[in-house]
């Protein structure tokens, strides 16, 4: 019987892989299910994969800035004051004006602005002597302002929509982080799972042989082969066996509560209250790693390490700006603009409005002073430069300096990144080669506590040895087995967050980052 038990302990960790035996109802998950599912609803991930999305929207606002701009203007008003002299009006001097106008304007890479714009008014007043009333009047205008110093070129123009698209890739790094994290996390807690439901086997199989010598020795002190007192530490092993198995118990429920949490397994539903059983076994095959290599990838591929460079360009692109802004301002100005004039030409005696008499009339709309305008009959222009020099400039000195400073730090800040990312991935290659090194000791450890109770329990059945010293074989059997399981267990971890330290996760499982974005 003791052989076969034996048999059953040592194989545990290598061929007895599988679901803790309960009463309770289970969901079998591999550890690619759990992922997947952590992925796709941890709270943590939701929130993260909003922020590319925030930072999207960021830059279409920033691109408006080039989006024309229409504006609209309508004034109507009517002027009424006491005629002082007879030669302008009679009783009262009466004036009514009402004008419109169309502005369009949009700001071009340059750094300058077009401008085009129609104004168009009406004026109908009762003084006299006046040739032409009512008056129709239209211009049409077309501005051009660029500087030439300061606010001038592409990258000036366009600063805050590169700064959006940098802080919109920093995001998305920023996200693959949250994703690596979370496998990491979602794998750590599955094989600690793991290692909890084997360790309860362990402690499950040692309360056994506990049990069975117990029952031995007490069928030996009813024949009257062993004295009554030899039994209690028997008994006593057991029961402190039982408390160890009370506390395993515990763990299990401890990371299954972990597990579900990562992979956000709701509580109110029947997969929420199942038990997770692991189905995945935790991989002890040697692998080759290299610091070179790894190192390498690291700095290739971590999305930190990508986030701080994409950084890196806003401070540059900060910096150029407070350079430019140091320059005087010189802006060029030019305008072209058509006036139209219409309206009712009053006709008088001899044609001298001086007479007063009005002999007829002819009539002109709005539609003609339009048609001026936009015929360029009446062709006017300017050019002009305006040059400034701000009493601001002191403190334009000082954001150059502030954003100098700010890119010094960041340089600083990526190199002493850099230097913390060779410390981490040294520190996982050895963890890889120690604990694969560590799963081979304990194996042996573990062969070599199977043989040692084996012979002291042959002993004690010829009388040669004690009941103390089998059942802390025993003990010593199931310490080497969980020191063994837990072994593989931080090897299988290792693994994990050298892939992390990597940032190759994602690549190493085939998975993309826009599976996981917010479409």
């Amino acid at each position: 019987m003791f052989r076969r038990i034996a048999a059953a302990l040592a194989l545990t960790m290598l061929i007895g892989f599988g679901p803790a035996i309960g009463q309770s109802r289970t969901r079998p998950l591999t550890l690619e299910e759990c992922i997947l599912s952590a992925l796709k609803n941890n709270l943590n991930v939701a929130v993260q994969v909003l922020n590319p999305e925030i930072a999207d929207y960021t830059v279409s606002q920033a691109q408006e800035k080039f989006l024309p701009t229409l504006s609209l203007a309508y004034n109507r008003q009517s002027n009424n004051s006491a005629s002082y002299s007879w030669l302008n009006a009679s009783g009262s001097s009466i004036t009514k004006y009402s004008s419109y106008s169309v502005n369009l304007t949009e700001t071009v890479p340059t750094g300058g602005s077009l401008n085009l714009s129609l104004a168009s008014y009406k004026n109908d007043s009762n003084q006299r002597f006046q040739t032409i009333n009512p008056r129709f009047g239209s211009t049409l205008t077309l501005g051009f302002t660029q500087p030439l110093l300061r606010d001038f070129g592409f990258k000036m123009s366009r600063r805050q929509i590169i700064i959006a698209q940098n802080n919109l890739d920093i995001s998305e790094k920023q996200f693959t982080q949250t994703l690596l994290d979370t496998i990491y996390q979602v794998e750590q807690a599955y094989w600690n799972l793991f290692f909890s439901i084997e360790d309860l086997k362990v402690k499950q199989q040692s309360l056994k042989l506990a049990q069975d010598l117990l029952a031995n020795n007490q069928r030996a002190v009813e024949i009257g082969t062993m004295a009554p007192l030899d039994i209690l530490s028997a008994q006593a092993e057991v029961a402190t066996r039982e408390a160890d198995i009370l506390a395993a118990e515990a763990l299990v429920k401890n990371n299954q509560d972990a597990l579900k949490t990562v992979i956000n397994l709701a509580e109110k539903n029947q997969e929420g209250t199942a038990d997770i059983v692991p189905t995945d076994k935790p991989n002890f095959a040697e692998k080759q790693v290299s610091l070179e290599q790894s190192l390498a990838e690291a700095m290739q591929n971590r999305p930190d390490l990508q986030a701080t460079r994409i950084g890196l360009k806003n401070s540059d692109l900060n910096l150029s700006y407070a350079k430019n802004q140091l320059l005087p301002g010189l802006s060029l100005n030019a305008s072209y603009w058509s006036p139209g004039v219409s309206g009712d030409q009053i006709l008088y005696l001899n044609n001298d409005p001086l007479t007063g008499v009005i002999i007829g009339r002819l009539p002109g709309g709005a539609s003609n002073a339009l048609k001026d305008a936009f015929n360029f009959r009446y062709r006017n222009w300017s050019v002009g430069l305006t040059l400034d020099f701000p009493l601001s400039s002191v403190v334009s000195r000082a954001q150059y300096a502030l954003a100098k400073a700010t890119l010094d730090q960041d340089n600083l800040s990526l190199k002493n990144q850099e230097q913390q990312v060779l410390l981490e991935i040294k520190n996982a290659v050895r963890a890889v080669q120690t604990n694969f090194k560590r799963v081979q000791a304990y194996k042996v450890a573990r062969e070599l506590a199977e043989k040692k109770l084996q012979a002291e329990q042959e002993k004690l059945n010829v009388g040669m040895s004690t009941n103390f010293i089998v059942l802390t074989y025993q003990r010593d059997l199931a310490t080497a087995l969980s020191a063994e399981l837990n072994a593989i267990i931080d090897y299988n971890l290792s693994l994990a967050s050298l892939e992390k330290s990597q940032g190759t996760s994602l690549e190493d499982r085939n998975m993309r980052l826009t599976d996981y974005m917010k479409q």
